[in-house]
């Protein structure tokens, strides 16, 4: 089949990962290419491609050159990956008598009445990588359950296990919790970096760190939080890693704390890679992490649960060995690149073959 692909992101993270993993598994059986707007996103892409501006979700150029592309290129199938792409990849579908499956990794609830022209008018499919998600979805009442399809994110092992060696990373703390992410608010580190400093008052614990990987927004105020807290040496900002595997192949622990989220890849990979979770009870989340089994689940805000389970992680490395050892099977027994890459391609014949 012929794909393309659209990710108007400025920035790389987690859908931007995503869609590189699709792509380029996809590419081995289809024709595969890429609508993308910045660079730091269209370079991690070895495939046919096509820069455009994609300045709105009613950017008249972009549209007009994305009817351009389908219809030289014979695109079966759009597939838009952001919320400003929906817009632009369902009106060109429509234009040209092409579907668009969009690509949704995120837990939102749909409030607005023109939410329902874009995720039901225009899209003749719809990807989540979380059953919880779907849920959320058909709360809407005008979303049929058959126009979506939950397909987990997969991951590349091989390309994990090669990749975690290129430059090892001493591990900084004695015990090393780690967050990748953009350094924003939903990412929640502000409440990660309060409970911690609760758990070190509460115990006096003098081994465990974090470390933050990642860029953005509130990096400055997260960095303020830590040393008002007395965690100037025990909370560490590495920055944007192009390949962070060595980091979390140091890590022990691996901390979800957002606010909203499908299912992370940097969850999937940490577990992967030997971390015992602790997460909030985020989008997806529920459907990898089985509390108490392979690792531990709490609610947002919670400052006292987070504390807690941070002691439990750090003080008995024992349970900490299990709950990571019970991640990487679950990882390995559900999450895998051709599952998924065989999923997208099985779903878009589906909607292609209802035109």
């Amino acid at each position: 089949m012929k794909l393309l692909f659209v990710n108007s992101a400025r920035e790389w993270g987690g859908t931007e990962k995503w869609t590189r993993m699709a792509t380029r598994k996809l590419s081995e059986q289809h024709e595969v290419s890429l609508i993308y707007r910045k660079e730091v996103v269209g370079k991690n892409f070895d495939l046919p491609k096509f820069r455009l501006p994609c300045l709105s979700h009613i950017d008249l150029y972009t549209l007009l050159r994305m009817v351009a592309i389908i219809r030289q290129n014979g695109i079966e199938v759009v597939i838009p990956t952001k919320r400003k792409d929906y817009l632009l990849g369902g009106l060109a579908g429509k234009i040209t008598g092409v579907p668009m499956i969009l690509r949704l990794g995120a837990d939102r609830k749909l409030k607005w009445p023109w939410q329902r022209f874009m995720y039901h008018t225009l899209s003749s499919g719809i990807i989540v990588n979380a059953s919880k998600i779907k849920k959320t979805l058909l709360e809407t009442g005008y979303i049929p359950e058959a126009k979506i399809r939950v397909i987990y994110n997969g991951l590349d092992t091989a390309e994990l296990d090669r990749r975690r060696s290129e430059q090892p990373v001493a591990n900084p703390f004695p015990v090393t919790i780690t967050g990748l992410g953009r350094l924003t608010w939903n990412k929640g580190y502000d409440f990660l970096i309060r409970s911690f400093a609760r758990f070190v008052k509460h115990t006096g614990n003098r081994d465990a760190g974090i470390v933050l990987i990642g860029d953005g927004a509130q990096k400055e105020e997260f960095t303020k939080l830590a040393a008002e807290l007395g965690l100037r040496e025990r909370v560490l900002f590495p920055g944007f890693q192009q390949n962070p595997y060595p980091w979390l192949a140091a890590s022990d622990i691996f901390a979800v704390t957002s606010t909203n989220e499908g299912l992370p890849n940097a969850l999937l990979e940490a577990m992967y890679l030997g971390n015992a979770p602790v997460s909030t009870r985020a989008g997806g989340v529920e459907e990898v992490i089985d509390d108490s089994l392979n690792g531990l689940l709490l609610d947002y805000g919670d400052e006292e649960a987070l504390s807690s389970a941070l002691q439990l992680l750090v003080e008995s490395p024992e349970r900490r060995a299990e709950f990571a050892r019970q991640a990487k099977a679950r990882i390995i027994e559900q999450f895998s690149m051709e599952r998924m890459a065989s999923e997208i391609a099985g779903f878009c014949r589906e909607v292609a073959g209802k035109r």
